[in-house]
């Protein structure tokens, strides 16, 4: 016996068979946000927007095994003359550090493009707990905007990666966002 199908049978049949299942939607998400006129200078340590960091030469003792770290040194990223020119307030700021070619995806620190091997560098928040530059959630802790100004206090320091640091010169860099609340 000959089975024929006729066109509209194979169109039903391919229909059918490519339908999703019907499902209801659970519930809406809404989305929120605001975007302010507000801006303020921005000083680094001293250098403007764009300010350097200087850590101490320390020895391939300090960091002769993988994940040991040295040379914590503190910075600022200072805020002033915070204005709205529509007079809105500012609480507070944070920082967000962003993903780039110096960023390691992985854990977050920074790649040094210098001549020492097995190193990167570490940023820190206020109370020393390391920041993952890039991540979507960083450990930041926000400063307090009063009368215009805030400062945003962190750390940077050398972190031996992949057993012991070998001499040489340690150079990275990393751009942020000031975010505001």
């Amino acid at each position: 016996m000959k089975h024929i199908f006729s066109p509209l049978s194979l169109a039903a049949a391919i229909a059918l068979a490519c339908a999703g299942s019907a499902q209801a939607a659970d519930g809406t998400i809404t989305i929120n946000g605001q975007i302010t006129d507000v801006t303020c200078n921005i000083d680094v340590n001293g250098g403007g927007s764009n300010g350097t960091v200087t850590l101490p030469t320390v020895s391939t003792s300090t960091l002769d095994a993988a994940g040991k770290t040295a040379g914590a040194t503190p910075f600022n990223i200072t805020l002033s003359g915070c204005a709205s020119a529509s007079g809105g307030t500012l609480n507070t700021a944070s920082t967000w550090f962003e993903p780039g070619a110096n960023v390691d995806s992985t854990t977050g620190r920074l790649i040094s493009t210098g001549t020492a091997g097995n190193v990167q560098v570490e940023l820190l928040n206020s109370a020393m707990n390391p920041i993952a530059a890039g991540a979507a959630v960083q450990n930041d802790t926000p400063a307090n905007i009063s009368s215009g100004t805030g400062t945003l206090s962190y750390y940077s320091q050398y972190y031996a990666t992949g057993g012991a640091a070998t001499a040489g010169t340690v150079a990275t860099s990393v751009q942020y966002t000031i975010t505001y609340q």
